[in-house]
C-alpha cells in the first residue's frame, strides 16, 4: 500500500490518498472504509444520451472523476477487486450528482479516502504500508550446483544471491553439502516469516534434508514447490502457482491461530483471559489487557449500527490502546477467526487475571 498524501479537512476528519498495491491491501481498505466516508476517484459511468442526433442505446460509458457518500463496501476476492457504493455527492459533471455509483478498486487505483480515522484504521493502514516496504518471503531455487535467493515484497521480487559450486565428479568438484551450505547462511541473513524452497528433481529433497539437520528452525518454515527451471525463471514459476500468497496466507492463519490456542489454554486454567463484550469491556478498564482480540466482520456491524453489543468498540479500542494493549483484528474467513466467533466476537489475553 502507498499513502501518497494525508490532509486534515477539519472537523476531525482526514483526506487519505492512497494506492492499495496488491489484493491483501485491498482486504485491508475493506476493513477501512465505512458508510458515512468520502470516497473519490477516476471511474467510469455510463451516461444515458437522448437527443435529436443519437438514438439512445442504453447509454455510453464517460471518463469521469466523482466522490461518493459511502452505503455500502464489498471485497470481492474472487474477482480481485473491492467494490465501494454511495451517492455522488461532487462529480465532474454536476446532472449526475445524487445519483448512486459504485467504484469499483483494483491494484493499483488511486483513491481518496475522508473521514474520521480511528485508531485501529490507522494502524491498519501503516501495517499495509510497511508489508509494501518490508519483504516477508525468500524464495530459494536450487538445482545441481546452482542455488538463488529471491525475496518477496510486494512491490515485486529482488535477487539476494547467486550460488554456484561444480558438484559430482572430478578435480574441481566440491562436496554437495558445501552449496548447501552456502544457501542455509544466505536464509538466515534474510528477515523473512516463510521459506520457499523450488527447483527440479531432487535436489531441493536433499537441501531441505541438510536444512533439517543443520538449521532445523528455518526447515520448518519451508514449503516446497517443484519448479522446472532455477533462478528468474523459478521464482516466476514459484509467483504464477500463487505459492507465496499461499504462504502468506497461511503464515497470518498460524499467527491467529497460536493467539486463540493461547486464548483457549488461559480460559481451560481460569488464568489471564476474558472474552464476550461486557468482561472485555470490563478488562479494558482496569488496563488488564494485553493483547485484544477482535473479529472483522463484528467490527464493521457494530460501527455499522448493526450489532447487539452494549459496549461501543471504539471506545474498547481506544481504551485498550491508551492503557498499552496492543490490537488484532482477526479474519472471519479462517477457522481461528470462526473460533473467536464462537465466543462472542471479542476476547483478549489479560496481563493479570480478574477476580
Amino acid at each position: 500500500m502507498q499513502i501518497k498524501s494525508r490532509q486534515a479537512t477539519g472537523e476531525g476528519r482526514e483526506r487519505v490518498e492512497v494506492v492499495p498495491e496488491t489484493l491483501d491491501d485491498l482486504w485491508h481498505l475493506s476493513h477501512v472504509v465505512e458508510p458515512g466516508d468520502h470516497v473519490s476517484g477516476d471511474t467510469t459511468r455510463r451516461i444515458q444520451r437522448n437527443d435529436d442526433n443519437l438514438r439512445d442505446k442504453g447509454g455510453e460509458r464517460e471518463h469521469m472523476w466523482l466522490k461518493i457518500e459511502v452505503t455500502d463496501v464489498e471485497f470481492a476476492k474472487f474477482a480481485n477487486r473491492l467494490r465501494i457504493g454511495g451517492e455522488i455527492v461532487d462529480c465532474s459533471r454536476e446532472d449526475q450528482l445524487g445519483f448512486h455509483h459504485t467504484l469499483n478498486v483494483e491494484e493499483h487505483t488511486e483513491l481518496e479516502i475522508e473521514k474520521r480515522w480511528k485508531p485501529d484504521q490507522n494502524d491498519r493502514l501503516e501495517e499495509a504500508v510497511e508489508s509494501t516496504d518490508n519483504p516477508d518471503v525468500a524464495i530459494a531455487t536450487v538445482e545441481e550446483g546452482e542455488a538463488h535467493v529471491h525475496t518477496v515484497a510486494q512491490y515485486g521480487t529482488e535477487e539476494r544471491a547467486s550460488i554456484t559450486s561444480t558438484t559430482g565428479k572430478g578435480d574441481y568438484a566440491r562436496p554437495r553439502t558445501e552449496l548447501f551450505a552456502e544457501l542455509a547462511d544466505v536464509l538466515k541473513r534474510q528477515d523473512v516469516d516463510a521459506y520457499i524452497l523450488a527447483g527440479p528433481g531432487f535436489t531441493k529433497q536433499d537441501t531441505l534434508d541438510y536444512f533439517a539437520e543443520e538449521i532445523p528452525e528455518i526447515a520448518e518454515q519451508i514449503t516446497v514447490v517443484d519448479t522446472a527451471s532455477v533462478g528468474d525463471r523459478g521464482v516466476h514459476e514459484v509467483l504464477k502457482r500463487g505459492a507465496v500468497e499461499d504462504v502468506q496466507q497461511q503464515t497470518r492463519i498460524a499467527e491467529e491461530a497460536e493467539m486463540i490456542d493461547e486464548l483457549m489454554a488461559r480460559i481451560g486454567q481460569g488464568s489471564e483471559a476474558a472474552y464476550g463484550p461486557e468482561e472485555v469491556a470490563k478488562a479494558a478498564d482496569y488496563g488488564a489487557i494485553e493483547t485484544l482480540l477482535v473479529l472483522d466482520e463484528r467490527l464493521r456491524a457494530e460501527r455499522a449500527g448493526e450489532g447487539e453489543w452494549e459496549i461501543d468498540i471504539d471506545h474498547l479500542i481506544e481504551t485498550t490502546e491508551q492503557k498499552g494493549g496492543a490490537v488484532t483484528v482477526f479474519s472471519a474467513e479462517f477457522a481461528p477467526g470462526q473460533q473467536l466467533s464462537n465466543l462472542g466476537g471479542v476476547a483478549a489475553l489479560l496481563r493479570y487475571r480478574l477476580e
